[in-house]
């Protein structure tokens, strides 16, 4: 059996290396035109930071290591540039010689992963603009950099690549800004979850130009000047484009396979296109979301190594499934971290699904304990089946865990009540006896039960103010004066049981607090005395971040004014 793959990276190296390891008679060709494969491609904005110094720390495997242990024939800057199902052969060129050839196939896999974004504007040409996907890309900018010092960068795009290259350039000195069309970063997030993003990178210096729209370059007193539309230009010395990828499909289009999702490679759950011996695995592939059923392009390393594991089994004579994605993911933001996994609140409703959320603030580990900080989580839910949905969590030390038993958790069919069974592991420097996510789980099960009842950030606009509900924040008496909503009267939580004559009994409380505790407790306590309570999801400190967020992006749009750094 012969078998070549295009695309030397995630997928494809880990099909070729699975292949090898069920058959050692195969023969198993990879074309990477590059000049690496199995690269870090998660790690590139690192080694522009000089976090990672060594280059040789960025591939994993070389194609001569690759043949020592696996005897693979790996040929780099090597390009294929058209498939021949009929024939079941593929054209290649050798990029360093010129040379055309044909190779045949009695399996073709198909991981070309995806390119960067290139909107058609103009002045994308120059060489002070730049993208980053490849070890090449890396070195271009990294060299870039070196020879030139700039002091001011341009980052067009807020995704997971923007982020970490604000940070790294961010840490080498430069005057960082991002500009990009939504009006938020890391569209993966719920716009409210997202303010905390927004807070943290602009605390370290990282200027955000949210909701504004690109419409080219131009090279400007020795730099470049990105012209917004309806807006004075941003000048820079470099600019990167990091605008979101494309599925790289143009072969497979050319070859007549079905494409779908902005032309990504349509396969079955066993990575079969739609052309026998044909497998396609990666950035290029349409995937089904975990959560929803529905088809879905998911650019991540972890299933595109899943993916290609699969194909290699299936390969070789096995029977492998792909199950979906559930978008699993995190980001290091600065000191803060940031990750995600399923669907957030604004996808889920997009899907259709009648979606709620909790929002709480739990420390890392236990408060006694030296060191715990503060975690925003988001954890959304179906209403009535309560079928587990999606999680977003920001903060420091132990959100990648946390996140991690919730991905878990959804793969397992876990409904979201069901949270606070989960027997987590505990010891005061990593969590509490009452684990964040078991927290979680308390709150869904007290909606279940009709102990808790919420409201949300999206309510606080059409809260009346007329008297005809009681408005009422049980924080501390400074914690009042140095901030809290409008038409809202403070009874700390701790007098409340001997001030509940000052509360209308026939009128509904809307109760609020610094993390939304203290006013669940304040709510037990006006539902054991005959009242109607309501408990703010997530307390004054989220509706504090979030509505703070929202008004520097609209002020500044609406002004034409930098947003604060």
């Amino acid at each position: 059996m012969k078998v070549v793959i295009i695309g030397g990276v995630a997928a494809g190296a880990t099909a070729a290396a699975r292949i090898r390891r069920l058959d050692e008679q195969a023969q198993i060709v990879v074309f990477e035109r590059s000049g690496y494969i199995s690269y870090a491609n998660c790690g590139l904005p690192y080694y522009i930071g000089d976090v990672i110094s060594d280059p040789e720390a960025l591939t994993l495997q070389t194609p001569e290591n690759f043949f020592s242990r696996f005897r693979i024939d790996v040929k780099v800057h090597h390009e294929v540039t058209a498939i021949h199902p009929d024939r079941k052969v593929v054209s290649v060129q050798n990029l360093e010689s010129g040379k055309e050839f044909e190779e045949s196939y009695d399996k073709l896999i198909l991981a070309p992963g995806a390119k960067p974004a290139q909107p058609r504007l103009p002045g994308t040409g120059m060489d002070k603009l730049f993208t980053l996907r490849t070890v090449e890309d890396t070195f271009r900018i990294r060299e870039y950099i070196r020879h030139n010092c700039p002091r001011s960068a341009v980052l067009a795009g807020g995704g997971f690549i923007g982020l970490e290259l604000a940070e790294n350039l961010r840490e080498l000195g430069m005057d960082v800004t991002i500009v990009q069309r939504p009006g938020q970063l890391m569209n993966p997030f719920d716009r409210d979850m997202a303010s905390f993003i927004h807070g943290a990178v602009r605390r370290h210096g990282v200027r955000l130009e949210l909701g504004h729209t690109v419409e080219g370059f131009e090279e400007k007193n020795g730099g470049v000047d990105v012209l917004l539309k309806g807006e004075e230009p941003l000048h820079a010395d470099m600019v990167v484009l990091a605008i979101g990828v494309t599925p790289d499909t143009h072969l497979a289009r050319e070859a007549g396979l079905s494409l779908g999702i902005k032309g990504s490679i349509v396969v079955n759950d066993r990575m079969e296109t739609s052309v026998p011996d044909i497998y396609a695995a990666g950035d290029a592939v349409q995937v089904k979301h975990y959560v929803t059923g529905e088809d879905a392009l998911i650019s991540l390393a972890g299933p595109a190594n899943k993916q290609g594991r699969i194909i290699a089994d299936n390969i070789c004579g096995g029977d492998s499934r792909y199950r979906g994605s559930t978008g699993s993911s995190v980001l290091k933001v600065f000191d803060m971290t940031a990750a995600v996994t399923g669907l957030n609140e604004t996808n889920a409703k997009k899907a259709g699904l009648d979606a709620d959320a909790v929002i709480l603030s739990p420390m890392s580990h236990a408060g006694y304990y030296p060191g715990g900080r503060v975690m925003t989580m988001k954890v959304v839910f179906e209403r009535e089946t309560y079928r587990l949905l999606g999680a977003q969590i920001v903060g420091y030390e132990g959100v990648d865990k946390r996140i991690d038993v919730l991905a878990a958790a959804i793969y397992a069919g876990m409904k979201a009540d069901q949270l606070k069974d989960l027997d987590l592991a505990y010891a005061p420097p990593y969590s509490s006896a009452k684990d964040p996510v078991n927290m979680a789980g308390f709150m869904i099960d007290n909606i279940a039960a009709g102990r808790l009842r919420q409201w949300r950030l999206e309510d606080v606009e059409k809260l009346p103010r007329d008297g005809s509900v009681t408005l009422l924040d049980v924080r501390t008496v400074r914690e009042y004066e140095s901030g809290h909503m409008e038409g809202f009267r403070n009874i700390p939580v701790d007098e409340l049981r001997e001030r509940l004559e000052e509360i209308d009994s026939g009128k509904p409380v809307y109760v609020i607090c610094q993390s939304g505790l203290r006013s669940y407790i304040a709510c037990r306590i006006l539902e054991g005395n005959g009242f109607e309570a309501y408990n703010f999801s997530g307390g004054f400190r989220f509706y504090d971040a979030v509505t703070n967020d929202r008004r520097l992006i609209e002020t500044a749009a609406a002004c034409g004014m930098d947003i604060p750094k």
